[in-house]
């Protein structure tokens, strides 16, 4: 059998254990502050849609002259309800806006608690209260 020259041989099964045992330590590392920053960039986020959508909403209201009714929701900025004569829409071009980060519907109700209207996003969990990822956005 001939023997290969020593620059064209494989690594060793000890080689590649020792490199995944590094990658494995680095991840360690690294992976919580990645994560961390996905977990506030979602929140970031759905907190921009939120407030873009409270502009789209304002907009209807000027246009049509009324809020979406809390049974209408959010469609309402992509479709026209029934009795909005004046609606000018769609208000809202991308469908995905009206799903938060986590691929959960925001909740919208008309009337809102303290405005006009209210927008939550659940959160990760899509249940209301929690901490960290899972905790509410509203507006």
């Amino acid at each position: 059998m001939k023997q290969l020259p020593k620059r064209a041989r494989g690594f060793t099964l000890l080689e590649i254990v020792i490199v995944l045992i590094i990658l494995g330590t680095i991840m360690a590392f690294v992976a919580p502050k990645i994560f961390g920053n996905l977990e506030k960039a979602n929140q970031a986020r759905a907190k921009a849609n939120i407030l873009q959508l409270e502009g789209q909403l304002e907009l209807l209201k000027l246009e049509a002259g009324r809020y979406p009714t809390s049974q209408e929701g959010l469609a309402a900025l992509l479709s026209k309800p029934g009795g909005m004569e004046k609606w000018n829409g769609p208000y809202v071009k991308d469908p995905a806006l009206l799903k938060d980060p986590w691929g959960n519907d925001y909740r919208y109700a008309q009337p809102g608690t303290n405005k006009a209207f209210d927008i939550i996003s659940l959160g990760a969990d899509g249940k209301e209260g929690g901490e960290g990822e899972n905790k509410d956005v509203t507006n």
